[in-house]
């Protein structure tokens, strides 16, 4: 028989069939992606059927220098092999492709050979190629995750809700993750092609691709910019001018492609929320379940001793920096853990934030949840330090003349409170202290804390009964009103007191950065016994908006003492300033690739005019990153309303997010849920487009 001069005409990818099986079609519907673990198939085109004894044989091709080759095996051997089983009809070749459960992931170029009897190549197409996830669906896969629920919103949901300010005031804001916007997978994978790794050695980093542990460890490190081509620069005070406010951030997508249009630029500026969000995105995108988590009250151990102690100065206008953050956000991903023991599969905490060195690198995790319940610091990774930012004791000194350090308080239960994340039944809030930490106060929690080395108070310790209370008060204001804060002091004692009572009020960050002075004063008053007093104190806008950050807190603290030996007592308060919302219209039903008009509305609540009003829009599936600028002055108490028209290019309920920012008022958010249709004409889907 005689060889044609081109036997294989064409090959198929079956790209459409192959990523819906794969859940990927989100991604892309054109180029081939699919997931570890799960068969998926391809046709090689033919001029003529396959010739006696000649066969077919695959190659792939990994790197960009072709660091790992791999021969796909003709038939079923080891799980850790690739292979391949081909059926044959007329002039076309259906090859099965099968990839281990432990498969590298990354971009794959293809190679199909003609083999003659004698081994020669007869004929070679390798411009094919396809990316290859991991795979929570796949049993054997270690993301593997056996809830289907879950897996809706820890992989597939773009839209997110991240859970920020106060442990006892809690606010969200709206977040697109994107994961599956265009050309966002394809920029995961640049993150991971210019870390310190990939350049140092890459094809050790490359063949290290099939283990989460790792690329999961990578990414933490590179969605933060300190030393490496990482993707966002940390700012935590202004000013922004030179890029923009963290708090204008609504979507990791924006990041990700000013990151990578601009040649692997740090984007400037992020805050723990947007290192989290990006995170989110890079590691559903790439195929591990990841939740993004918020940590009220969450303490940054410096030393690793278990407690942050703090220097009190009511008398110095100099503040000085805390080291308790208001709260603090990171991220989960699902995993097994088979370099540990067991009882550390599941949720692994990942940090993106730069906060500490972790063997060299600004990175934090993967450090399973369930060791730092139970208190197993030795485990891998910055197990020490994350159990510190949930169960820290905090220690308030205050320095006397002569330089004499005295102790106020000791308090053991204020940090790690009200550990949050998005529920998978809606945007609400869901509670998951009780991963991260015993009930306050029980057995269990002593337990952990001997095992951690953590100081323990235990109840049958004697602590003189203090004679006074101390206590503040406070509304929930919204920024631009004034408002009064409540000190109360109570003898408690069978005694008269004179009390010395000092209040302080400072205008801080999130993670307490001092902003300015709002309030200070000075009182010496006599209690009865079995008597309170209160001091009323007033916040007026004018005083406060001076001082107050873009995170619209004010922290309040209180210190009563009386004369003789008895240990002076300190009240500390947060108080959130809440913010108005933007109101949002859809008009209309949305269908794909059909325009569709949003009326955007918001009133100005502050005493003053505001100036450089901007709204910024963004909704995966929807629209990408837009500005609308509000010409003029904003007069206190005025509407403004503008209209927007968008084509929605993604079927499913969708949501559309903007954010308000102008000279004075910054950071007002909305978001709206959008319903995109698919488009049928007489019951047939127009087909053009991606939708």
């Amino acid at each position: 028989m005689a060889y044609p001069k081109t036997f294989i005409v064409d090959v198929d990818l079956r790209s459409h069939e192959n990523n819906l099986a794969h859940r990927t079609r989100e991604i892309d519907r054109e180029r081939l992606i699919v997931r570890r673990g799960q068969p998926f198939s391809i046709t090689v085109q033919c001029s003529d059927s396959l010739p006696p004894k000649h066969q077919l044989e695959l190659v792939l091709h990994l790197g960009k220098r072709d660091e790992v080759v791999i021969k796909v095996q003709k038939q079923q051997g080891a799980g850790d092999r690739w292979w391949f089983n081909q059926q044959e009809a007329q002039k076309e070749i259906l090859l099965i492709m099968h990839s281990p459960t432990d498969a590298i992931i990354g971009h794959y170029r293809l190679a199909v050979l003609l083999m003659s009897p004698d081994g020669r190549i007869l004929e070679k197409v390798d411009e094919i190629s396809f990316h290859l996830l991991f795979n929570p669906w796949c049993k054997d896969d270690v993301v593997y995750l056996p809830d289907e629920r879950l897996l809706q919103e820890y992989i597939m949901n773009e839209d997110g809700v991240i859970y920020m300010d106060t442990w006892d005031y809690i606010k969200s804001i709206p977040w697109s993750y994107g994961q599956f916007e265009d050309f966002v997978m394809d920029i995961c994978f640049e993150v991971l092609d210019n870390s310190k790794e990939a350049l140092k050695n890459s094809k050790m980093d490359i063949e290290s691709r099939s283990d989460p542990i790792y690329v999961s460890r990578v990414i933490t490190a590179m969605v933060n910019a300190n030393g490496d081509r990482g993707v966002l620069i940390g700012r935590w005070k202004a000013p922004y001018l030179d890029g923009v406010a963290p708090n204008r951030w609504t979507s990791s997508v924006p990041i990700l492609r000013e990151w990578s249009k601009s040649g692997i630029r740090a984007v400037k500026y992020g805050q723990c929320w947007v290192f989290a969000g990006v995170a989110c995105t890079v590691l559903r995108c790439l195929g591990i379940p990841t939740r993004l988590i918020t940590n009220f009250c969450s303490a940054h151990d410096v030393d690793g001793n278990l407690s942050l102690d703090f220097v009190v100065d009511f008398e110095s206008r100099e503040e000085k920096t805390d080291s308790k953050w208001n709260f603090h956000c990171w991220v989960e991903s699902w995993m097994r853990r088979d370099d540990l023991p067991k009882g550390n599969d599941g949720w692994q905490v990942l940090d993106p934030t730069p906060q500490e060195l972790s063997d060299g690198e600004f990175c934090c995790g993967p450090c399973p949840v369930a060791a730092i319940k139970e208190g197993n610091l030795g485990v891998k990774y910055d197990a020490p330090f994350i159990f510190a930012e949930v169960n820290a004791d905090i220690i308030y000194w205050r320095v006397l003349p002569g330089g004499r350090r005295q102790l106020i308080s000791v308090d053991q239960r204020n940090v790690g409170r009200n550990i949050s994340t998005k529920s998978v039944y809606g945007d609400f809030r869901e509670d998951v202290t009780l991963l991260y930490k015993y009930p306050e106060g029980s057995v269990e929690e002593r337990e952990v804390y001997k095992k951690a080395k953590r100081r323990v108070t235990q109840p049958n310790e004697s602590v003189e009964p203090a004679r006074l209370n101390l206590s503040i008060k406070h509304p929930n204001p919204v920024f631009g009103t004034d408002f009064d804060v409540i000190v109360e002091v109570k003898n408690e004692g069978g005694d008269d007191a004179k009390v010395q009572l000092t209040v302080n009020a400072v205008a801080v960050t999130y993670n307490s950065l001092h902003q300015g002075e709002c309030h200070r004063q000075k009182n010496n008053v006599t209690l009865l016994a079995q008597n309170a007093h209160k001091e009323v104190l007033r916040f007026r806008y004018n005083d406060y908006a001076k001082s107050v950050s873009d995170h619209h807190l004010i922290r309040v603290k209180a210190l009563a003492e009386t004369q003789g030996d008895t240990l002076p007592i300190m009240a500390v308060a947060d108080i959130s300033l809440s913010l108005p919302e933007l109101h949002i219209q859809v008009l209309g039903k949305a269908f794909v690739w059909e325009q569709v008009k949003a009326c955007i509305s918001f009133t100005n609540p502050l005493p003053v005019p505001l100036t450089g009003g901007v709204f910024n829009l963004e909704g995966a599936g929807l629209l990408s990153d837009t500005q609308i600028y509000v010409d003029g002055v904003i007069s206190p108490g005025q509407k403004v309303s503008v209209k927007i028209s968008f084509t929605p290019m993604r079927a499913g309920v969708r949501k559309l997010l903007v954010d308000f920012d102008s000279d004075r008022l910054k950071d007002v958010k909305g978001v709206a849920s959008v319903v995109v249709h698919k488009k049928y004409r007489g019951m047939i889907p127009v087909l053009s487009g991606r939708f």
